[in-house]
């Protein structure tokens, strides 16, 4: 008999690449089609430039500071539904037994087969809510450093996306030559982008790079033909 113990493989950092997905998806577009819609007001290289980079660090900051809201008000919610079930625990005891052989009954088993499980948690309060934190209301414990990494991580994809489209204007010092080369780097960026970012959550690769892409552009062509229109 085979006594190896089998391990099943699950991806853990879903946080991260939701995090990731939402600063380099913004991080990417957003400058991007900035700069071209500056671009075809006919400005000079200069203040695409600055304009571009002042985008990105309020773009960041405020991705950023999102992102740790966002994180601060699940750890907030998750602390006070904790608070009410233990309160529930030990004020409605029967009432929250009888919610417990509601999750069971979903699952079609009887009172037989879970009775025991109920006397069990009767005797321990703790698993008690934290059986009803997971099964009744669906909601995991939250890290309690996730608000400050989902801001750092956020904001610094933000910058990395961001530089891509920039980086043309930099080293070619011309409007004309830098906006091809900045829709092109881009698209590929976003390409890429959603190619990986389909791997990790199981979507269709090719599907959703092509709609990443798309999408970049025409954020980056509706914005070009704007900024021409006005100017």
């Amino acid at each position: 008999m085979d006594t190896h113990l089998h391990h099943e493989k699950h991806f853990q950092a879903s946080d991260l690449v939701r995090d990731v997905v939402i600063g380099m998806a913004d991080g990417l577009t957003v400058p991007f089609a900035l700069a071209a819609g500056i671009s075809g007001a006919a400005v000079p290289v200069s203040t695409i430039i600055t304009a571009g980079f002042a985008e990105i660090a309020a773009g960041a900051i405020a991705m950023g500071l999102g992102g740790y809201l966002a994180a601060r008000s699940e750890s907030d919610h998750y602390a006070a539904e904790l608070q009410r079930e233990e309160s529930e625990i030990l004020e409605k005891p029967d009432a929250e037994a009888a919610e417990v052989a509601e999750v069971f009954e979903a699952y079609g088993l009887k009172q037989e087969h879970y009775a025991g499980v109920i006397a069990g948690l009767r005797q321990r309060p703790a698993a008690w809510r934290d059986f009803m934190m997971r099964f009744e209301l669906g909601l995991e414990r939250p890290d309690p450093r996730r608000a400050q990494r989902s801001a750092i991580t956020i904001g610094a994809s933000y910058v990395v996306g961001g530089t891509i489209p920039m980086a043309p204007y930099i080293f070619l010092h011309s409007v004309n030559l830098a906006l091809p080369w900045s829709a092109g780097v881009t698209l590929a960026a976003l390409g890429i982008f959603g190619y990986v970012k389909a791997r990790f959550t199981g979507a269709r690769p090719i599907v959703s790079a092509l709609q990443t892409m798309a999408i970049g552009g025409a954020a980056a062509a509706a914005a070009f033909a704007l900024a021409r229109a006005i100017s």
